[in-house]
């Protein structure tokens, strides 16, 4: 059977622990891991982190600007043909009306078919 000690007690071994993790730690670092870093000098780093993007944009405008070239030179396959001229505006004729049913020329005659015998 364990027996947990008094809570007063636990408080007591946990504060002990931390301080002495907190003064070891405290131990490690010295005065040149609390020394800035030095400033960044002229243009360089900002030069070279523009440089890629800035490439990738350019190639993708030229990319564009060679399709629309291709498109839109008149001797091109993929120029598009020109619209037929707009007819003037007016009310069209309308369509011819169908030609009627031929009448016969003469009546017809009824016709008895005799058994052949």
């Amino acid at each position: 059977m364990t027996v947990t000690p008094p809570a007063e007690d636990r408080r007591a071994t946990t504060e002990i622990r931390l301080r002495a993790a907190l003064t070891a730690r405290a131990a490690q670092i010295t005065h040149h891991d609390l020394r800035r870093e030095e400033p960044p000098r002229g243009r360089g780093r900002t030069v070279r982190a523009l440089r890629g993007p800035g490439l990738a944009a350019l190639a993708a405008a030229a990319a564009v600007a060679a399709v629309c070239l291709l498109y839109l030179l008149p001797g091109s396959p993929l120029a598009p043909a020109p619209a037929p001229p707009a007819r003037p505006p007016g009310v069209t004729d309308p369509a011819p009306p169908p030609s009627p049913v031929p009448a016969p020329s003469s009546p017809a005659t009824p016709r008895v078919a005799r058994p052949s015998g």
